[in-house]
């Protein structure tokens, strides 16, 4: 008797997008399951951006600066710091996809208070309220970015990773892009509009969630999770210790891009500045780099992350050299393209810090490793932010050459990371 075929459906379309024949039913189940649940939650990140759309929000509802300049050192800084914390209760779990499936609904909550708080709220109460609401999506989110790495790991085998986490990541700009899209060419221009795609952003992290839910996962081995544990794993194991100071150098890839902008200004302030563009370049280039970085991932994270650095020093440094040719002011779309570049090398070091992290760890630690490396990047990105701060008092120029300078580096010590895909 010839054995039963694999799926007509969930085998054949995980095995086109993965590019593997050897799958077993469950991981490719999973594995659908899982791009689904990431591309919501991937579109929910576009449709609520803090940098973009919430800071636009706010200004509209007329909320203090000091708000405004709060949402994105709430946003990082809490999906990041909290994560030893977190860590230590996943160890403790069985079936930790029910920390991602909890970070996820309470992310859509929070979304959804925020969508409310901007229909009923103006001035200082709606900042105040849009603030915490933010607060609690981000540590919702830390949740979630620290049980993922733990149910791909086990849920998808190496080689595979990089995919499904790329082509979500394409997949969800897709739907960005015609969110920019309809906000450039004036269909979206009311406040209830962007109040709506908000809405919209909470209602797919409900959905999520319910996808995640589905998942079969294994018993996970539990460990203890406390602090002196996490200590031990940095003290025993070298090359997280190495990626941690490589991804912490590639921060820069994320930072640069505002000050771009200020430089762009004087020729495209009036373009660049708009909410539907800014959105659209960040789109575009996750679009057309996720999937592609995520399937070069696959097959060698630490070459990609040097990559991904390298183009981003370059793409700082010719923008730099640009506006001191004075090309900024006389090209109109040298500025576009250099911060698409720009983002297509972020969206590449995205993809590669993680597929790195999650081949890299042992398996029923990867929680606790993305724990102890995302903590001290967020320390690290406070620290670079400021760095860039200062420099920016000498002008937006300085600041990029010291982008540029940590972007370099980054890449060049990439290349001393172990390779963690071999076959």
């Amino acid at each position: 008797m010839s054995p039963a075929p694999k799926s007509a459906t969930d085998g054949s379309a995980f095995a086109r997008i993965a590019g593997a024949e050897d799958l077993s039913p469950k991981e490719s189940r999973n594995g659908l399951r899982i791009i689904a649940a990431l591309t919501m939650s991937k579109i929910g990140d576009g449709l609520i951006d803090p940098k973009l759309v919430l800071s636009w929000l706010l200004t509209a509802l007329g909320a203090p600066a000091y708000f405004i300049g709060a949402l994105v050192p709430i946003r990082e800084a809490g999906a990041l710091l909290p994560q030893l914390v977190l860590a230590g209760r996943l160890g403790r779990m069985k079936q930790r996809k029910w920390m991602w499936v909890a970070g996820s609904a309470v992310q859509g909550i929070a979304a959804l208070v925020i969508a409310l708080s901007g229909l009923v709220l103006d001035g200082w109460l709606a900042g105040l309220a849009v603030c915490a609401a933010l607060a609690v999506l981000a540590i919702a989110r830390s949740a979630c970015s620290v049980s993922f790495k733990e149910v791909l790991g086990k849920s998808v085998s190496k080689h595979r990773r990089g995919a499904v986490t790329g082509f979500a990541g394409s997949t969800a700009s897709a739907a960005v892009v015609v969110f920019a899209l309809l906000l450039i060419f004036g269909v979206l221009t009311s406040q209830t509009a962007v109040v709506a795609a908000i809405a919209l952003a909470g209602a797919l992290w409900g959905a999520a969630a319910i996808f995640f839910a589905t998942l079969k996962e294994g018993d996970s081995r539990r460990y203890g999770g406390n602090a002196s544990e996490f200590r031990r794993l940095l003290h025993e194991d070298w090359y997280l210790r190495r990626f941690i100071l490589v991804r912490g150098l590639l921060v820069s890839t994320a930072l640069a891009p505002p000050y771009l902008v200020v430089l762009a200004a004087p020729q495209g302030g009036a373009v660049l500045g708009q909410l539907g563009a800014l959105v659209l370049a960040s789109a575009l280039a996750s679009f057309v780099s996720s999937y592609i970085w995520g399937r070069l991932s696959d097959w060698s994270s630490r070459r990609v992350l040097f990559l991904s650095g390298a183009v981003g020093a370059m793409s700082i440094a010719a923008m730099i050299v640009a506006a001191r040719l004075g090309l900024v002011e006389r090209v109109v779309w040298i500025a576009p393209a250099l911060l698409f570049v720009l983002m297509i090398a972020y969206h590449g070091v995205r993809q590669a810090r993680s597929t790195y992290l999650v081949d890299l760890a042992p398996r029923d630690f990867r929680g606790a490793y993305a724990a102890v490396a995302n903590t001290l990047i967020g320390t690290i990105l406070l620290v670079a932010g400021v760095f860039g701060g200062a420099l920016s008092f000498v002008g937006p120029e300085a600041a990029l050459v010291g982008f540029a300078v940590m972007s370099l580096f980054g890449a060049g010590l990439a290349m001393t990371l172990k390779e963690v895909e071999k076959r």
